[in-house]
């Protein structure tokens, strides 16, 4: 566990410091924990929202947080749930078929000024937007997030070499989309 994680969970233990230390494990991991999440649900709306809900869910469990991973890592794996249940609810609620949910999320990507960058990029988060939402987790914590498969393994909660294979089918599945489009 890194220094400044030991640094906020004293705060936090702290009943003096309480306060200060949800503020500054906000201030440390908040943007890291936004992209993370924008990056599955593309829509920055949802995106905040998911994002205060993790930081909720981990106020209210943090005293059963053992230190065994970095907070970093806990966050994370919050929030990929958080993310993933989130996807999963959408579809099921507005009874969206995968393909109009697809498609919404590509029209937003093509009429956003939110997205950074060049035609490549868009058609990225187009091929990204086909993977199934697991492999898609899998594809942004290895290649944005330079995560390593342990670090992974650690957030999903899935083995190393199931991860290898998610990150292999996702990335064919990625290239196939690109040279076909």
């Amino acid at each position: 566990m890194k220094e400044t994680d030991q640094h906020i969970l004293e705060l936090i233990r702290s009943p003096f410091a309480r306060e200060l230390g949800y503020r500054k494990l906000i201030e440390c991991y908040q943007t890291k924990v936004y992209h993370v999440i924008r990056r599955m649900v593309i829509i920055h709306e949802d995106a905040d929202d998911l994002t205060q809900n993790t930081f909720i869910k981990a106020f209210k469990s943090l005293d059963k947080f053992e230190g065994n991973s970095s907070l970093f890592t806990w966050l994370y794996r919050i929030a990929t749930n958080e993310t993933l249940t989130f996807l999963e609810k959408k579809k099921k609620r507005y009874f969206f078929s995968l393909d109009d949910h697809q498609e919404k999320m590509e029209s937003y990507l093509d009429h956003s000024g939110q997205l950074d960058g060049d035609q490549i990029q868009v058609r990225l988060h187009k091929a990204l937007l086909k993977l199934p939402d697991k492999q898609r987790l899998v594809f942004h914590l290895k290649y944005q997030e330079e995560l390593s498969y342990e670090e992974m393994a650690q957030i999903t909660g899935t083995s190393v070499g199931a991860l290898k294979a998610s990150y292999h089918h996702a990335v064919k599945k990625i290239e196939q989309f690109v040279v076909n489009e």
